[in-house]
């Protein structure tokens, strides 16, 4: 008997043919895929997204690298993100909050930023290895999830033309796509511009780095409606010094933004600089 006929009523074979047809050939499909997968496994056996190991899932990381990551956890500084070692209640401030206050509301970072973290930053951001976006993605997003419940938008931190131009893509928008996907908040890669090319930060002490990027970022004239009175997460790959994320958010609080907070993958805690 059929089981979508009325008891009692024979399904006809030209009925049931199309059927059993359809199921045979969704079978062969699935054993097709599978057939693809194991040929694919064994002329590309999936690697460690940080020190290219061999792993048993692909976009993973080996036992070694994941215990290598030191995750940022409470306790921490509410305004900086930056963990405590012993628990000073929730809303605490470290020293260097109350003594220099950050232009930006918040901050938090999935990681501190180490030799496993600094593998994935430059794999993704040197190396072309677009699929390590979503694995930092989906940390930052888990990292960010008190930014992200009331947030209007995410806004990765902008390229300046030429360099996104000799990169071909902006590792800071790989990541906020991944938590957009993750946290269902939209993503405004157009509400902030990078105006001015600045060197890299790397091998700068902290002034040298504000001065770097002091008046690199402005909010286009045409997207002003769009970040004026909304709560926005600035997102990037790393949290070195705070220079950027700061002069980025100097830009949007000028175009009227309500709240600025800042999501990244990885932070420099400090004593552990680069």
């Amino acid at each position: 008997m059929s089981e979508w006929l009325p008891e009692g009523m024979a399904a006809e074979p030209a009925v049931r043919r199309p059927v059993a047809f359809g199921a045979r050939l969704a079978a062969a499909g699935h054993a097709t895929l599978r057939l693809g997968r194991a040929v694919l496994d064994t002329a590309l056996p999936p690697v460690c997204l940080a020190c290219r190991r061999p792993v048993a899932d692909d976009h993973a990381l080996c036992v070694t690298c994941w215990g290598g990551l030191a995750p940022i956890e409470r306790p921490f500084c509410d305004r900086l993100g930056t963990p405590f070692s012993f628990d000073l209640g929730e809303g605490a401030l470290s020293a260097a909050a109350i003594a220099d206050p950050p232009p930006y509301d918040r901050a938090r970072a999935a990681v501190r930023y180490g030799d496993v973290a600094g593998n994935l930053v430059h794999a993704l951001k040197y190396r072309d290895r677009g699929e390590v976006a979503a694995l930092m993605g989906r940390m930052a997003a888990r990292a960010g999830r008190d930014l992200l419940v009331d947030a209007d938008a995410l806004v990765p931190v902008p390229l300046h033309p030429r360099r996104l131009w000799t990169r071909r893509f902006n590792q800071a928008a790989a990541i906020a796509d991944v938590v957009g996907r993750s946290s269902g908040v939209a993503v405004d890669p157009f509400a902030l511009e990078r105006v001015r090319p600045t060197p890299h930060q790397v091998g700068l002490d902290k002034g040298e780095r504000a001065d770097n990027v002091r008046g690199a970022f402005r909010v286009p004239a045409g997207r002003k409606a769009a970040v004026e009175g909304r709560r926005l997460v600035l997102v990037d790959d790393v949290l070195t010094s705070g220079a950027t994320v700061a002069a980025a958010t100097r830009a949007l609080k000028r175009a009227g933004a309500a709240r600025v907070d800042v999501l990244v993958f990885a932070r420099v805690v400090q004593g552990e600089g680069i």
